[in-house]
């Protein structure tokens, strides 16, 4: 696949429906997972001008920053502590609409408003979290979810 992006929708819905099997084919046959990992974080960054897209990976269990778009963030952070910690913790995917109303919030950017953060799963284990931050409130819905959640879902099989 070319690593031009065609992204022709307006709405939301209608650019996942586009992206996604953009990514998918991005991906396919590259099996060097920071690499896919790499491109991914692109690919949204690109198609949603998010603030902040990227994955943090478990390592001994905890989350270390993997690949990334946007202004530097967090290395590490603890199950429990913070969005992605609390996925970690309850391998669910959390929608914030006000970062700086949820409970433990941490800030590696004060430009941050809002945050949704999607675990990968595998045998109900969780590998790594997608994490994507706006600077806007309220700024991700069901439709984030539910297509970020497909996303996750088809990625960890590739882990």
């Amino acid at each position: 696949m070319t690593e031009d992006l065609q992204i022709t929708s307006i709405t939301k819905e209608e650019k996942y429906k586009e992206i996604i099997p953009q990514i998918k084919a991005l991906v396919e046959g590259e099996l060097d997972l920071i690499a896919n990992l790499a491109n991914v974080t692109a690919a949204l960054k690109q198609t949603f001008d998010f603030f902040w897209v990227g994955f943090y990976m478990v390592k001994n269990d905890e989350l270390v920053l993997g690949p990334f778009q946007g202004p530097i963030a967090c290395t590490r952070i603890k199950k429990g502590k913070g969005v992605c910690g609390h996925v970690f913790e309850t391998k669910k995917t959390a929608l914030v609409p006000d970062v700086d109303a949820f409970p433990g919030h941490i800030a590696c950017s004060s430009l941050s408003k809002s945050e949704i953060v999607v675990p990968l799963l595998r045998n109900n284990e969780v590998l790594a979290v997608l994490d994507v931050d706006s600077d806007l409130l309220n700024d991700f819905d069901e439709i984030d979810e539910l297509n970020l959640t497909a996303l996750c879902a088809w990625l960890s099989d590739r882990f």
